[in-house]
């Protein structure tokens, strides 16, 4: 699928596909065509070339039905300012022809939301679960999520991936966009990082940290040549404690070459530190292997 503006760029040549039961990560920055590829989705843009299909369903000819069967938060929120987080939502379910009165009322309480505040008094947070609570609260089989926990304090945040997890395992989707990398790295089963509009990659978070630079230290008994392990494949620099006996270098790929020359020696200590999405992100968007 591509996505253009005229002269400006979009999305190029996308394809990608979310299984069914995973949270599939969407990460990049603002600009990457993040947004732009869920409005293609969601049928408020049109492809330039290619299509997208959900549930097997074509996302413009059959956008009715799709709908049906998706909940949706989006980067940009808007709610009626003069109404009630209650009358919000209560609108929305009339909407969709559905009676989600015992689900909304038990989302609210979980994200602590009052509902019966007029939603011009309450905060950037508040009105972010206002949005949660509305895509949540008729069970969809599919959620689209894009920036979902904007102004969520930490303890909301954790309810939110808390929710995200009990939908995946009742047999639902989730299409998570995001830049916060921590949020992403907590909940997705697969990865997918946009750079300027091109799919840089899609693998899932483990095999993304397996393959990224890690950083390992080792702490010996006696003092140990940094040579030992400097010209293993995949180690970088070995830096060396005044005592001679901690030795501290990066490294991909495989450890096992490390543990077994380490094992030559008395390791008092080892800590490998995997690297976290954010290094893997920086990596990509720098234009690094």
């Amino acid at each position: 699928m591509t996505m253009t503006y005229g002269s400006s760029r979009g999305v190029s040549d996308l394809d990608l596909q979310v299984d069914h039961g995973e949270v599939f990560g969407f990460l990049g920055p603002n600009g990457a065509g993040k947004t732009t590829t869920i409005r293609v989705l969601l049928d408020h843009l049109r492809p330039s070339a290619g299509t997208a299909e959900i549930f097997g369903l074509d996302c413009h000819h059959q956008s009715v039905e799709v709908h049906r069967r998706i909940g949706y938060v989006p980067g940009d929120l808007a709610l009626y300012e003069r109404l009630t987080a209650r009358g919000q939502l209560d609108w929305l379910a009339r909407l969709r022809g559905v009676d989600v009165t015992a689900r909304r009322d038990e989302l609210a309480e979980r994200f602590e939301l009052e509902l019966d505040r007029p939603i011009k008094e309450l905060s950037k947070g508040n009105r972010q679960k206002v949005g949660l609570v509305q895509a949540f609260m008729h069970d969809p089989d599919l959620l689209v999520l894009d920036e979902p926990t904007s102004g969520l304090d930490p303890l909301m945040q954790d309810e939110f991936q808390q929710l995200l997890r009990e939908s995946v395992a009742g047999g639902r989707s989730v299409f998570l966009s995001s830049h916060s990398l921590d949020e992403v790295q907590h909940v997705a089963d697969r990865v997918g990082i946009i750079r300027e509009g091109v799919l840089a990659t899609v693998s899932s978070v483990e095999d993304l940290q397996a393959k990224a630079l890690r950083q390992l230290a080792i702490r010996f008994a006696e003092p140990v040549a940094p040579a030992v392990f400097a010209g293993l494949a995949g180690v970088g620099e070995v830096t060396v404690d005044d005592e001679g006996t901690r030795l501290r270098f990066s490294v991909t790929g495989p450890l096992d070459p490390i543990v077994k020359a380490a094992a030559a020696h008395q390791v008092v200590d080892l800590l490998s530190e995997p690297a976290d999405l954010d290094e893997i992100f920086l990596a990509f968007y720098r234009g690094d292997e």
